[in-house]
């Protein structure tokens, strides 16, 4: 009997609150899909993608600079602002460019200087855990996940505590540019607007530094050498917006994600809440079972076969992360949640040369925020299903409300 063709609506509602299902159908029958919606190949195994993280000759990670190239002069006139300022995030460059953006940002974003911010941490969890007061009602992601690593990345860089609210507005306006780059007009307008105001504030936090050094993370990237190598002054504004977007978005949806896993999966709640020594496999389990980042893009830059498909140069990959890390072939018995699973390293930060430069300060979060929730609330029940992000980059909720039992 002939199988039925799959038809993948990424943007249907009931995709994106569970799109495993279909992955598992794209993994076992069609494992390099070609999306004419996309007008992309999807890759969904396991192995594929670890190895197209790896791929630097086939593979390219700059997609924007040719998107950019591609639009016509009035259109990119509009984003000019956003031309001008991601094009410079190292996540969207190739060696040596990337090899050189990442040396530099690494001296300061060390792991063990994020691993020093766990005091921080662990009072701002506290924090926002009592400002709850005695609400047993309430949406983890506007009370909790969303402003935790937003304080977090904040508090690194050495960014006031006030513009909390301005910058999170920005960062999310400049998440509907980034999940996707087919988008009605009125997105592209936000998006440029937030990223000329976030920009403006940073060069203006900077010119602060420059004048007045802090122990903080910008005084650091604004006083940088290597060697005779600096950053720019548009690098450093870039590096600043990066830093701050990526170091809240992804996050956020590491927290959320996990708890909403953990409120699915009662026993293993409940297990971390009694052993606090879990957090750290825990964590890493989460990630791999409902992980923050629903793909990497990548630019095929020299023509290849992978399943039976020609991927022509110049067409774009999306490399499924979180199906791949629901693949039986790497990990046993996959759609159950088990905080005690070894094995295959899950890949919700990438892999490779392009891993997620701030994942030790993601893991520490992670590792902090969920066990300082549950130990507030013996359990936790989803007041109604929640609405997730149309995004094929991100993964994560829009809102999700809750009724905690303490």
């Amino acid at each position: 009997m002939k199988l039925q063709s799959i038809d993948w609506r990424p943007e249907d509602p009931a995709i994106l609150a569970n799109p495993y299902p279909i992955f598992s159908r794209m993994r076992d029958e069609d494992p390099c899909y070609w999306s004419d919606r996309l007008r992309s190949w999807v890759i969904t195994r396991y192995d594929d993608v670890k190895a197209m993280c790896l791929d630097k000759e086939r593979l390219s990670s700059d997609r924007l600079r040719p998107f950019f190239q591609s639009l016509p002069g009035s259109e990119a006139s509009r984003i000019s602002e956003i031309i001008r300022y991601l094009s410079l995030w190292m996540v969207f460059k190739d060696p040596p460019e990337h090899t050189r953006l990442r040396k530099l940002t690494a001296k300061v974003f060390s792991a063990r200087a994020m691993q020093a911010m766990r005091p921080q941490v662990e009072t701002i969890a506290d924090q926002l855990l009592d400002a709850l007061g005695e609400r047993d009602e309430f949406d983890l992601i506007a009370d909790y996940a969303g402003p935790l690593p937003c304080l977090v990345i904040m508090a690194m860089l050495g960014v006031p505590v006030q513009a909390l609210a301005q910058l999170k507005r920005l960062s999310d306006e400049i998440a509907l540019f980034i999940g996707s780059s087919r988008m009605s007009s009125d997105k592209y307008d936000t998006a440029e607007q937030a990223t000329q105001e976030m920009a403006a504030f940073f060069k203006a936090l900077i010119g602060e530094r420059r004048a007045h050094p802090k122990t903080d993370a910008i005084s650091e990237l604004v006083h940088l050498l290597d060697g005779e190598d600096r950053f720019s002054d548009d690098e450093l504004v870039a590096s600043c917006i990066l830093m701050l977007f990526a170091g809240h978005e992804t996050t956020t949806n590491l927290i959320a994600n996990g708890v909403y896993a953990l409120i699915h999966f009662p026993d293993a709640y409940q297990a971390l809440r009694n052993d606090p020594t879990l957090a750290q496999n825990a964590v890493e389990e989460l990630l791999r079972y409902d992980g923050p980042s629903g793909s990497q893009v990548r630019v095929v830059c020299r023509s290849f076969a992978l399943h039976g498909k020609e991927l022509q140069a110049g067409q774009r990959v999306f490399m499924m992360l979180n199906a791949a890390n629901r693949d039986p072939r790497a990990y046993p018995d996959p759609d159950r949640l088990d905080l005690s699973r070894d094995g295959a390293a899950h890949l919700a930060f990438g892999y490779g040369s392009h891993i997620c430069l701030g994942f030790p300060l993601a893991r520490l979060e992670g590792m902090v925020a969920i066990p300082a929730l549950l130990n507030r609330f013996r359990s936790l029940e989803l007041l109604k299903e929640p609405p997730w992000i149309n995004s094929l980059v991100f993964r994560g909720m829009q809102q999700c409300l809750l009724r905690g039992v303490r």
